[in-house]
């Protein structure tokens, strides 16, 4: 298998250079629009709607889960004059360690969206780039965003906050009926999802139906299985801490620290908050309860942590309140069914080191709202689902770009006993440092500004062959020469696996896919 992925690696690295120094990202200029809304922590059920929502025949489309994808969605849906209930299980503030920034590719989908005011009155942090820091040094990453309105940039804030903002929005339409409950189960009637069973918050068993059921329950889905393949995988767990009263190295920029044996990210989340994320590595980590976790912390990632963060991080630990989490990836395997479609985490998750989820998310609820807005009529659910089997391939060009970046840069980015591996982490690094074409386009790429997967593979493997070029100079030698080799293997042997996941077909020729002509059908 390492001599296949060998020679794939070295085929396709011919090529690279060349192609890569081809490539320009294009702006994009959006309009902003504005609007102000009240916050509360706790969010209660809208009784907007209630004699349509009781009314089996008049509801248009059940969403299951007021998250990003969820409350996105309704108010979109809900603006275009569809009839949407939302059942979500706890309409109280979430609570979560991640979903905390968005890149600016995301934003610019809050702004299509007319969601932008979301992030308004929440103390969200504007984000500009990163910062990246390896073995003492550092180097600052700035996004490409000449091109682009002036409050265009990223937002980091406290998640809860954001996923209230976007919920009270859509709570406002008089066409959407926000709803606290569990759903059970989905209503299955000779293969068609016709609606979904669901507890109140009081216990009381009720069915609600509709030409559309969006499933887009989260990470934690009870719903996927009958919708899609998934298949979960944790690489990783992340550990969460606040950090108060300091301030980080570069302002306004995410930090990521290549620290052993993986990555530790800190961004702001307010005014005076950094989030602390410190990735761990496998499914099990230290105990919190035996003071395990304290001492892993204070020893083995605290000596590594920029020093102007060093104390900070240090009082949170000894102040308690650390949080666990863990990190799940699952390709988008989706069962075209009709009457129903999956989104968001419950459909497609991929590794947070990158902040891509919620970009993902709301670029798929563009796609969803453009391909509905033709549609008159939803009650045709086999010709409907035909249909919308092209919002699977349409997809696919942003959410694999973001998906396949995120579990390479976690590969590369984190340490090995492999000695072509931390020569590829260590390419990655002063390849990122160059500056110009060799930072822009994968900081564009990272940011969801210019996701484009040809772009991803060249960048990839240019900073492959950075490494087999710093391992020849001055001259190479027999043990440099099969570490170059080894390098070019690791690195398709990285890349490949995740493309493969994501399909080849539909990720660099979607139009390849019958899918991706469906035209609506008559009403």
């Amino acid at each position: 298998m390492e001599y296949q992925y060998l020679l794939g690696g070295v085929i396709a690295s011919v090529f690279v250079w060349g192609l890569l120094l081809a490539f320009h990202a294009k702006g994009r200029k959006k309009v902003r629009v504005s609007m102000d809304i009240p916050r509360d922590s706790t969010l209660k059920s809208s009784e907007n709607g209630m004699s349509w929502a009781r009314n089996p025949e008049s509801t248009d489309i059940i969403i299951v889960g007021a998250g990003v994808a969820g409350s996105a969605l309704a108010y979109t849906l809900g603006k275009d004059g569809r009839r949407v209930h939302v059942i979500e299980r706890d309409l109280t503030e979430p609570d979560r360690i991640v979903g905390e920034l968005l890149q600016p590719g995301g934003f610019l989908k809050l702004i299509e969206l007319g969601l932008e005011d979301c992030v308004s009155d929440i103390d969200a942090q504007r984000v500009l780039g990163y910062a990246i820091f390896k073995d003492g040094k550092s180097t600052k990453l700035s996004y490409p965003l000449e091109n682009f309105p002036s409050d265009v940039a990223g937002r980091s804030f406290h998640h809860g906050r954001f996923i209230q903002k976007m919920r009270e929005k859509a709570a406002t339409l008089s066409n959407v009926k926000l709803e606290q409950g569990t759903v059970t189960s989905l209503l299955k009637e000779n293969g068609t999802i016709k609606g979904v069973q669901y507890k109140t918050r009081v216990g009381q068993e009720l069915t609600a139906y509709a030409p559309l059921t969006i499933v887009c329950d989260g990470c934690f889905s009870n719903l996927r299985q009958s919708l899609c393949n998934p298949k979960v995988e944790i690489p990783s767990c992340f550990v969460g801490l606040v950090l108060e009263n300091c301030n980080l190295p570069y302002a306004n920029h995410g930090h990521v620290v290549l620290a052993d044996p993986s990555p530790i990210l800190f961004y702001p989340i307010s005014d005076t908050e950094i989030r602390c994320l410190v990735d761990v590595p496998g499914q099990k980590v230290p105990s919190v309860s035996n003071g395990e976790m304290s001492h892993y912390l204070k020893n083995t990632i605290a000596p590594q942590i920029p020093p102007e963060l060093h104390d900070a991080f240090i009082s949170a630990i000894d102040k308690g309140g650390m949080r666990t989490m863990a990190n799940r990836s699952m390709p988008a395997s989706p069962y075209p069914t009709p009457g129903a479609l999956l989104m968001g985490d419950a459909f497609n998750m991929r590794h947070p080191l990158t902040g891509g989820g919620m970009t993902v998310a709301l670029s798929d609820v563009v796609l969803v709202r453009g391909l509905l807005r033709p549609l008159n009529n939803l009650n045709d659910a086999s010709s409907l689902c035909k249909y919308l089997e092209s919002f699977y391939t349409l997809r696919k060009p942003v959410a694999s770009t973001i998906n396949t970046l995120a579990g390479a840069l976690y590969k590369v980015f984190s340490s090995s006993p492999d000695p072509a591996r931390n020569e590829m982490r260590q390419a990655c690094f002063e390849y990122l440092s160059l500056g110009g074409v060799f930072s822009n386009g994968p900081i564009a790429l990272l940011s969801g500004l210019d996701p484009r997967p040809l772009s991803l593979v060249l960048h990839f493997f240019a900073v492959a062959i950075y490494g087999v070029s710093r391992l020849m100079l001055p001259l190479p030698s027999p043990k440099r020469l099969w570490t170059s080799a080894r390098l070019i293997s690791g690195a398709s042997g990285i890349i490949f696996p995740i493309i493969k996941g994501e399909g080849v077909r539909q990720m660099f020729f979607p139009v390849m896919v019958p899918a991706y002509h469906r035209s609506p059908p008559m009403a």
